[in-house]
């Protein structure tokens, strides 16, 4: 069984109280649930939060919800208690991001569907880089694969180098690809994850992933074509809005 989990702390140094932030008369953290509730494979949909504001509206409007605690590091650490929460019997968890209102069900199906098939470990989305201008932009993580479409790098420079080829025509020469922040565990892995130091590349490249591949894990990862739109700052959350005509 697959459990999906929305980490939403209200905290936030650029946005405080995002996931309560509206869209079109319903709130962003409903926006998300909504979605993640018609995946075709998750067998529970659950908001995972540290505050009653939150825990509140989400069961007002029919959602599941749990409390956590306020000191963790990361949404993964924040996964981890929440599953413990729920019992045993899930044996998968996708970590679907609080702050992408907009995420289509269907591109969660498509990490559900590789965990299905058995022998993963970890599991992230990516998307091919087609343009110049994405290559370059640091706000971007490539990732390099093995044979086994699993993430042997992250990092937020450019990965290959291309020697004796002009910048502007990189991507034209190799097929790279950019990450998409979904991410899935096995259970028994996730309990392994939150326990492991933050490691050097880690800290170097600013990666949670990096702490994983350095400590020997495997990163499937799933080519799919639906871009993440992360909402950061209220400006992102406008100018999303208006692209998406709401």
């Amino acid at each position: 069984m697959i459990a999906g989990i929305i980490p939403a702390r209200f905290a936030s140094s650029r946005f405080p109280g995002k996931p309560l932030a509206d869209i079109n008369g319903k709130t962003m953290i409903q926006c998300v649930y909504e979605q993640a509730a018609m995946s075709q494979h998750l067998d529970i949909v659950v908001v995972a939060t540290d505050d009653d504001r939150i825990y509140n509206h989400v069961l007002s409007f029919g959602g599941k919800v749990v409390m956590t605690a306020t000191e963790h590091p990361s949404g993964t650490d924040r996964c981890y208690e929440a599953l413990t929460q729920l019992g045993d019997g899930y044996e998968y968890v996708i970590n679907i991001q609080g702050d992408e209102p907009f995420i289509v069900p269907a591109q969660i199906d498509e990490l559900a569907v590789v965990l299905q098939q058995g022998g993963v470990e970890i599991a992230t989305q990516m998307i091919a880089v087609t343009d110049h201008d994405s290559l370059f932009d640091k706000g971007e993580v490539k990732i390099v694969l093995n044979d086994n479409m699993e993430g042997m790098y992250f990092s937020r420079m450019v990965i290959p180098f291309i020697k004796g080829v002009d910048e502007k025509e990189w991507h034209l020469h190799h097929t790279y690809y950019r990450h998409v922040g979904m991410y899935a565990y096995r259970s028994d892995i996730l309990a392994q994850l939150i326990k492991l130091p933050v490691s050097k590349l880690e800290k170097a490249e600013s990666l949670e992933q990096l702490r994983w591949v350095e400590s020997g894990y495997k990163i499937k990862c799933v080519l799919t074509t639906y871009e993440s739109h992360c909402i950061d700052t209220p400006e992102d959350l406008e100018r999303l809005k208006y692209n998406a005509g709401v």
